[in-house]
């Protein structure tokens, strides 16, 4: 899926804003677009809260460009992503965590840091391989929230896991073509029982949903840059 320029500034910003205020970061959406679009930091904004803006902003440009969504899915992709999140937050950032870990508002144990790296392998093998099987893109969409909530249960990193799988879930959409689902912060008490319950079918209409309506935004974008090309015209 060909995206306008304008249309990738509307993803980067609201996707910035929302993963990161859904992990309790206070930063508004007027202010994520002057720190990533203009480039100016607001008054009083804490230091770690403007680095997890700008560094989501970093990870959505490696893992959204054109060349890295061409590219196959692999752990070196994935950990890259962590890592630039992760960037002056963290310093095991691209790396699998070593001590137990959990998920706030949710009473499951995450996977052992000793069973991680087999389970993140299993996780990318399983994904790689249905993808290719797949033949709608009903199925792509069952597989990423599928893939989605796993992700989130072996918890693989000692900070950064929810932001890390979110962006893997756009990223898995937009490989295929999909329109991406932005989990809005108003959303979050729905999107967290999804994962504590492993309510995937639920998670699915839900997103089916919201992919349907940021299509339409989408073409919303398309249509406005097509009339700005004609309206340019000699």
């Amino acid at each position: 899926m060909e995206l306008p320029r304008e249309y990738m500034d509307d993803f980067l910003v609201r996707m910035t804003h929302h993963s990161s205020a859904i992990e309790n970061n206070t930063i508004s959406l007027p202010e994520t677009v002057s720190i990533i679009l203009h480039h100016t930091v607001p008054n009083k904004v804490s230091l770690r809260e403007l680095y997890e803006i700008d560094n989501h902003r970093y990870a959505m440009e490696y893992l959204f460009d054109p060349d890295t969504l061409q590219k196959d899915f692999t752990m070196d992709v994935l950990l890259e992503t962590h890592s630039l999140l992760m960037n002056r937050l963290h310093h095991e950032r691209g790396k699998f965590k070593t001590e137990v870990n959990y998920i706030k508002g949710t009473d499951f144990e995450t996977t052992k840091p000793n069973e991680t790296p087999l389970a993140m392998k299993q996780w990318l093998d399983n994904i790689n391989y249905r993808v290719n099987l797949a033949t709608s893109k009903e199925e792509i969409v069952q597989l990423v929230c599928e893939s989605h909530i796993s992700f989130e249960r072996i918890h693989p990193f000692a900070d950064g896991n929810g932001r890390t799988g979110r962006l893997m879930k756009n990223y898995l959409l937009l490989k295929n073509d999909l329109a991406p689902l932005i989990i809005e912060k108003e959303e979050k008490e729905r999107y967290i029982f999804f994962l504590s319950t492993q309510d995937v079918e639920g998670f699915r209409e839900y997103a089916e949903k919201k992919i349907k309506k940021e299509r339409n935004r989408i073409y919303s974008f398309k249509a406005n840059e097509s009339k700005l090309e004609n309206d340019f015209e000699p």
